[in-house]
C-alpha cells in the first residue's frame, strides 16, 4: 500500500492518537481530512498540519455519519483511506457500578455499531478506488481484559472480530483492511488509567505507516506485539491437537 499522494480521513483526528496520524500522512504529502465534534480542538489540529482540512460532528450519531459520508463522498471524491479512530470508554468497577448497561450501550454504539455503518456507506466508494484501505484503531484491550474498563474491552473485542471477517471477505477486492492494536497510550483519552504512563502516541502512527507500506494487515504496537504473539502461539497448539 503507497503512504504518499493519498486522500486520507480520519475520525478522532484532533488529538492523541488521531493527530499523530495525521501529522505522519501529512508530513508525507497525503492530503488528511480529520473529524471531531469540538471546533475548536479542530481548529487547533489544523494548525498543525499541512494540506489538511476538516469535518466537524459527531459520528456515533447515525445522521451525522451519514451526512459525514456523503460529504466526504461529493467533496472529496478522492479519499481512498479511512482510518477508524474515535473512541469512547468509560472506567468503572462491575462490581460497583449499577449503570453498566448505559455506559456500555454508549461504547458499542460508538467502537462498534458506529463503525460497522460508517464502513457500509464508505465501502461502495472505496471499491472503486485501485489502492485504498480501511483501518481500524482497537485495542490491546481487545485481547485481554482489563478490569478498569470492562466494556471498553468488550467492544474492542468485537471490534477485532468484525476487521477480521471484513478483512476476509474483502481479501479479493481492492480494499485492504489494516487493525492496528496499541497498548496504553499517553494521551488525555487514557488519563484516568495512568495513560502518563503509556507510549508516545507518535509510535502507534510511526507502526502504522511501516505496516502500510508492508501491506502487514495486524499491527500491534508496542507490548501488544508480546501480547499478540502469546495469543497467536496459543491458538496455532491449539489447532494442532
Amino acid at each position: 500500500m503507497k503512504t504518499t499522494n493519498n486522500t486520507v480521513f480520519i475520525s478522532g483526528g484532533s488529538a492523541g492518537i488521531g493527530l499523530e496520524i495525521a501529522k505522519s500522512f501529512s508530513e508525507k504529502g497525503n492530503k488528511v481530512i480529520i473529524n471531531g465534534r469540538n471546533r475548536e480542538r479542530l481548529d487547533n489540529a489544523l494548525e498543525q498540519l499541512e494540506n489538511a482540512v476538516a469535518i466537524q460532528g459527531d459520528l456515533s450519531i447515525e445522521s451525522e455519519r451519514i451526512r459525514i459520508a456523503n460529504e466526504l463522498i461529493q467533496n472529496h471524491p478522492d479519499v481512498n483511506i479511512v482510518i477508524n479512530n474515535a473512541g469512547e470508554a468509560y472506567y468503572y468497577n462491575l462490581a460497583d457500578n449499577s449503570n453498566t448497561y448505559e455506559l456500555a450501550k454508549k461504547e458499542i454504539n460508538t467502537n462498534y455499531l458506529t463503525i460497522i455503518h460508517f464502513t457500509d456507506l464508505l465501502l461502495p466508494h472505496l471499491l472503486q478506488k485501485e489502492d485504498a484501505a480501511l483501518v481500524n484503531v482497537t485495542s490491546i484491550a481487545s485481547l485481554v481484559s482489563y478490569a478498569p474498563i470492562p466494556t471498553y474491552a468488550a467492544s474492542k473485542a468485537a471490534l477485532r472480530s468484525y476487521t477480521q471477517s471484513l478483512r476476509n471477505a474483502l481479501k479479493a477486492t481492492s480494499v485492504k483492511i489494516f487493525e492496528v492494536l496499541p497498548p496504553l497510550v499517553n494521551t488525555s483519552f487514557s488519563t484516568e488509567i495512568g495513560g502518563e504512563n503509556g507510549i508516545p502516541p507518535k509510535e502507534v502512527a510511526d507502526e502504522l505507516l511501516i505496516a502500510l507500506e508492508q501491506n502487514q494487515f495486524d499491527v500491534p504496537v508496542g507490548q501488544t506485539k508480546v501480547v499478540l504473539g502469546a495469543f497467536q502461539e496459543a491458538l496455532s497448539k491449539l489447532s494442532q491437537n
